[in-house]
């Protein structure tokens, strides 16, 4: 699993992009947190990322990730966690082969820190 000091050096590279940096949880959201807790959504995150970003070849790809209704999707976008493509391009994770359990709680990990400093704004 990656280190804390390395999820900061990718978060604080996202949010030179102006298209990552303009996602931010709404009040609902925020809400929507507070009333599941960080453990829910993390169960959360990880379902939405087995389900929809884990495997070699996605159907939709780059159209699977909406861009609102759950605290997670928000931050995928903001995280460039959204679609293969993205996860290529921000974080040198390859397409066509299956993501390893390593880099599927790495992509967890970066989400939540992103949602728990979301959650401090």
């Amino acid at each position: 699993m990656i280190m804390n000091e390395e999820i900061n050096i990718k978060l604080k590279s996202l949010k030179k992009s102006k298209f990552r940096n303009s996602f931010h949880l709404r009040e609902k959201d925020k809400n929507y947190v507070l009333s599941k807790g960080y453990d829910k959504i993390k169960e959360h995150c990880y379902d939405f990322i087995e389900k929809r970003l884990a495997k070699a070849y996605i159907e939709n790809d780059g159209r699977q990730t909406p861009m609102k209704g759950h605290p997670v999707f928000i931050a995928q976008h903001a995280t460039a966690t959204c679609c293969r493509d993205c996860l290529y391009k921000w974080h040198h994770l390859e397409k066509g082969r299956e993501l390893s359990k390593e880099e599927i709680n790495m992509i967890v990990e970066l989400i939540m820190t992103w949602i728990k400093e979301e959650m401090n704004n």
